[in-house]
């Protein structure tokens, strides 16, 4: 049996005639005779009831509609979800990201995408690099987002999508506020507030600082740059910080100003080793499309 056959079954099931059943196919009768007469010899057992060329469903025939139109309608969805897929309408997409990302850049992403992509799903779980990288490298997620700092890990492809610079949060009462750039020998003495160790960020920090040789006074440790930057927002500190922080705080109680020597890294899009799908391809417009924006506010380069 074939599907042409089935779709005649259940017209003429439906219609009562092979005339009906034609016309709903656009087919000739002669064809949908053809159709019935082979689709009966496949099923192995009588469907219609012969008399004066009138053919009449058999009660076997009613019992098997049922299993027929189940068929059928399990083939329609199946048409339907390749359309869907096939306009990226449909499909599911694991996000792993660092959680100044997942606070920032990335919810805005997903509610751009949720309203083109209303039938996609998406997860999405905050987690620090190393996590993200472990998650992408097991297939726990499809999709990472995080920094590239100091970063070697040949299970992992690495798609730059903008550069970030760190920049120094501070009160906006703070003795530096004014300056523009801020040279790190102007943070001597300051109380700092800072990532935990461990860090990309945080490692990338204590090397700059242990070159200019002196140390730092760390107030409180954080494990987020949300956390740090409501730490700063109560002027318990300074922080040296990602740039993405300053979307966390209240502008008239904190300032983000240019530090030298510059820290810079990549904000980056983190794969397995394999082709992106159709809709993971179009998440990927959406993150590239929400640049101009952050480069407006200072955030990427």
């Amino acid at each position: 049996m074939n599907l042409r056959e089935l779709e005649s079954f259940n017209a003429f099931m439906t219609y009562g005639s092979v005339t009906k059943a034609a016309q709903a196919m656009n087919i000739s009768q002669p064809m949908v005779s053809r159709l019935l007469n082979n689709f009966e010899k496949s099923v192995g057992f009588e469907l219609f009831s012969r008399k004066r060329n009138q053919l009449t469903a058999t009660s076997e025939a009613q019992q098997f509609h049922a299993t027929v139109l189940r068929s059928l309608n399990a083939f329609r969805e199946v048409e339907t979800e390749a359309r869907a897929i096939a306009n990226e309408q449909l499909g599911s997409i694991r996000i792993a990201a660092q959680p100044i990302y997942v606070d920032t850049y990335l919810i805005d992403v997903v509610a751009k995408f949720k309203q083109a992509h209303p039938n996609v799903s998406i997860s999405i779980t905050d987690t620090g690099l190393e996590g993200m990288l472990d998650m992408i490298s097991t297939r726990q997620c499809d999709l990472g987002i995080g920094i590239t700092l100091d970063l070697q890990d040949p299970n992992v492809l690495v798609t730059p999508l903008a550069q970030s610079r760190a920049v120094c949060l501070m009160p906006v009462d703070h003795r530096l506020a004014g300056f523009e750039t801020i040279d790190i020998d102007l943070l001597r003495g300051e109380n700092f507030v800072e990532l935990s160790i461990g860090s990309p960020l945080r490692t990338k920090i204590d090397y700059i600082f242990q070159i200019a040789g002196w140390p730092r006074k760390i107030a409180v440790e954080g494990r987020t740059i949300r956390t740090v930057s409501r730490l700063v927002e109560r002027n318990v500190g300074i922080a040296v910080s990602d740039p993405f922080a300053a979307l966390l705080v209240d502008n008239s109680k904190v300032v983000a100003r240019t530090l030298t020597p510059a820290i810079e890294w990549d904000v980056a899009l983190f794969t397995a080793s394999r082709e992106l799908s159709a809709v993971e391809k179009s998440f990927l417009a959406f993150l590239r499309a929400e640049l101009p924006r952050l480069r407006e506010s200072g955030c990427v380069i």
